[in-house]
């Protein structure tokens, strides 16, 4: 799991309204390999739990006058992503009453970094949502696809950069690389991209399917004309060469 992790890095969503707070998590958790995004407060945190796939969520209870107990049970409701609880109370009361309605898992201020990641990893391996296989899971329950540290939202019809920024794709490329994601090294013809990518919606007919693979090549791969992530199979058609794992 830990090596999954370092080809397609959780994403963090960090809660708080300390900026001095956000930005040393931010610095830490990107050191270990996460992409991390930061929110003040509620309402920036539900744009970017939208706009994004998240894998977990670090909440600081108190949030400038909102209660960041309510916010995590809203998140519960309408979310299964993994909440863990920070506050800088010690009250016992408070703690249970976080785990039993709403927080995967509870930290107390002050607290070690090292603490921290750990408690982070440790619920990360126990949420289920992050599955390197994703022949066994049902295609309505994804939100993303990963590779090699890129993200395909399917919620947000996006795809995101490993440095965090968002790559424009047209309706034909997003799905025809959709239909790739969804067949991992496996060799496609441009009849069987055809089918898979009408399937998403697609307006790809068979003689371009070639324009939107070099289309799709100059977006993601280092160099077009060398292509380590969409390779062409000789007398076949295209393989998508990537360990791909969903987000459900």
């Amino acid at each position: 799991m830990l090596a999954d992790m370092t080809i397609n890095p959780p994403h963090i969503l960090v809660v708080d309204d300390d900026p001095a707070m956000r930005e040393l998590m931010h610095e830490y958790l990107g050191e270990n390999e996460m992409r991390v995004s930061l929110a003040a407060n509620g309402e920036a945190m539900r744009r970017i739990l939208a706009e994004s796939v998240i894998d977990l969520v670090l909440l600081d209870l108190r949030l400038g006058g909102e209660d960041g107990m309510q916010l995590a049970r809203q998140l519960r409701d309408g979310s299964g992503v993994p909440i863990i609880i920070v506050s800088g109370k010690k009250d016992e009361a408070d703690r249970v009453m976080g785990l039993e309605f709403a927080a995967d898992d509870y930290i107390t201020k002050p607290f070690s970094n090292r603490e921290l990641l750990a408690r982070i990893r440790s619920v990360l391996r126990r949420a289920p949502s992050r599955d390197p296989t994703p022949a066994v899971r049902d295609a309505s329950q994804r939100r993303a696809y990963r590779f090699a540290g890129w993200e395909l939202s399917l919620l947000a019809r996006k795809l995101t950069a490993p440095q965090g920024h968002r790559v424009e794709l047209s309706n034909g490329e997003f799905n025809l690389l959709l239909a790739l994601c969804e067949a991992p090294r496996r060799a496609l013809s441009r009849d069987q991209l055809l089918e898979l990518s009408r399937l998403h919606g697609a307006e790809v007919y068979d003689r371009s399917i070639d324009v939107q693979i070099l289309r799709l090549r100059r977006k993601i791969e280092v160099d077009a004309s060398n292509p380590q992530f969409i390779r062409t199979e000789r007398g076949i058609g295209y393989l998508f060469d990537a360990d791909v794992e969903t987000s459900g």
